[in-house]
């Protein structure tokens, strides 16, 4: 370690300390933790939950819980359910540690084996605010610490003088620097915002993009997450990228808005002119009054550490914001779990569609496929010897894909496809359009919201009216019919995979909007098939569209 970094060697504030056992807590106060979760007696304020000794989970049960007859239930979160298998000693106390309410060995799962929360490079991982599983400040290296900060004072920097807004510090480095001039113990990134001076959200989003472009030719990978937010990736030497939120803030008729999701009452002089505040030692840009943004977004009692703590946004300024800067990613985050879980058992080198697909299209014709996921049937298609171009807007599904292509040395192009933003449906449908291919998509149109799937036939018109290429679809089929004169609909035929992020559709009405937007269904086939989990599907639909040039 340099001995400037010794120096600065900067202390966590110790809101999750060792825990101090007191007594058993099964048989004294009742808290039990099972395969379910944790009974807790009583109405408790914040709890702590260590696995082991190393902190992985806060919660609140008279907020999270659900009445039991021996008190309230709080369920393991989704997150953490497929680690807990095994033997492990699980410690449940106050946020001070003061106060321990359990700490005794548990078996869970039915597994005698221990209990291994860990990444893939064996750091410790625990529940953050927003429920996804990360490493906290407290279990990273102090050298990782200070490459956190570092990069941090650069994305401001870059921010106000490469973008020219003016950007600060906020949320939760904002809370720790002015509470304890330290890094809160159980957060795992940090967020910066910056001041519109907008109040139109249409010049809002039009000056976020500007930000992203300044950000990329400074030299940052980011991910666009709304119209007001992007993500800065910072790679750090444990082999991982730490998460610099973005987030624009502005006022609209007197009430100030920041995503994420905040909203109401702030004056501007408790924003502007900027000040700045320590944080370990280093100085960073921060809101004209840190306290009264503070109060802002955690309440009055936000000088109070609770490591369990959500947020109660009001609903209207949530559905203002929706409305303004977000709806383009609503399923994100379940199609992101999916391809990094059970999307990475696939068994099938292709899928049936693809070898319909190849049947009816010339040898070496290009075919691009929209929704690729991780790209196997864009493999097939590249492996008979396809110009492949393959999209999908999900980040680990591109990744996999071009991982994929690199290791059977297959000439496909992997792009980014949000078919829920207007302007990369228009990008991709003029690149298309200037270099026509056969569409394809599987299983697509029902995994999209209405206003999506109208975008992708913008996409699938733009890109072959006139030409001799065709859009070829497969989707899981609601009704049997599909030209008038057909049997009445019948009843549902069942939940394809994965049931929370893909629908039935109807056929006719598939028909109704290929027909509206210009093109003409040439083929129609519906038959047993497989969904996007594999597993049988009684009633999947396929069809072969055309977009001829229109008649004037």
């Amino acid at each position: 370690m340099s001995a400037e970094l010794a120096e600065r060697r900067p202390t966590l504030r110790p809101v999750l300390p060792p825990v101090r056992p007191q007594f058993a807590p099964t048989v004294a106060t009742g808290v039990r933790v099972d395969d379910v979760g944790v009974l807790v007696p009583g109405t408790p304020g914040p709890l702590v939950l260590r696995v082991d000794g190393s902190y992985v989970w806060s919660f609140t049960p008279v907020r999270d819980g659900r009445p039991e007859r021996d008190g309230l239930l709080v369920a393991w979160p989704g997150v953490l359910r497929p680690y807990l298998r095994g033997r492990a000693r699980i410690t449940v106390s106050d946020v001070s540690g003061e106060t321990v309410l359990h700490d005794a060995d548990v078996v869970l799962g039915g597994s005698d084996r221990p209990v291994a929360i860990f990444d893939g490079q064996g750091h410790p991982l625990c529940v953050d605010k927003v429920g996804h599983l990360t490493r906290s400040f407290a279990d990273t290296a102090l050298e990782v610490r200070e490459e956190i900060l570092a990069g941090t004072q650069r994305a401001l920097s870059d921010l106000r003088a490469g973008a020219g807004v003016e950007a600060y510090l906020n949320y939760g480095a904002l809370l720790g620097a002015v509470r304890d001039g330290a890094m809160i113990a159980h957060d795992s990134d940090t967020d910066v915002c910056y001041v519109s001076p907008h109040d139109s959200p249409a010049d809002v989003i039009a000056e976020s993009y500007r930000v992203e472009r300044e950000m990329r030719a400074r030299g940052w990978n980011l991910l666009r997450m709304s119209g007001g937010d992007i993500k800065l990736l910072l790679p750090l030497s444990d082999g991982r990228n730490c998460h610099i939120d973005v987030f624009v803030a502005f006022w609209v008729e007197g009430t100030f808005y920041q995503l994420g999701n905040r909203s109401g009452h702030l004056d501007r002089t408790a924003v502007l002119p900027l000040s700045t505040i320590e944080l370990h030692g280093r100085e960073f840009p921060a809101p004209a009054d840190p306290e009264a943004m503070l109060a802002f977004i955690y309440g009055p009692g936000w000088r109070v550490p609770d490591p369990s703590f959500t947020y109660a946004d009001p609903r209207a300024g949530v559905r203002r914001l929706d409305g303004w800067l977000r709806g383009f990613r609503t399923h994100m985050g379940g199609w992101a779990q999916f391809h990094d879980g059970p999307g990475r058992q696939a068994r099938l080198r292709r899928s049936p569609f693809a070898v319909w697909v190849r049947r009816q299209v010339g040898a070496g014709d290009p075919i691009a496929e929209i929704g690729a996921g991780a790209g196997r049937d864009a493999l097939f298609y590249g492996r008979k010897g396809h110009p492949v171009r393959a999209y999908d807007y999900s980040r680990i599904a591109r990744s996999r894909a071009r991982a994929s292509i690199r290791r059977q040395g297959v000439e496909a192009r992997v792009e980014k496809l949000i078919l829920g933003e207007l302007r990369t449906v228009l990008l991709t449908g003029a690149e298309l359009a200037r270099d026509p291919h056969h569409l394809t998509a599987r299983l697509l149109l029902g995994a999209l919201e209405p206003h999506e799937r109208d975008n992708f036939w913008r996409l699938a018109r733009m890109s072959l009216r006139g030409s001799d290429k065709s859009l070829f679809v497969e989707f899981s089929a609601r009704v049997p019919g599909v030209v008038p004169g057909d049997a009445e609909d019948r009843e549902s035929l069942g939940t394809p995979g994965p049931g929370h992020l893909v629908h039935r559709l109807s056929p006719r009405t598939v028909r109704r909007e290929v027909e509206a937007a210009g093109g003409v269904v040439e083929l129609v086939e519906i038959a047993p098939g497989l969904d996007v989990t594999e597993a049988e599907d009684p009633a999947v639909c396929r069809m072969r569209i055309t977009f001829p040039t229109r008649r004037a």
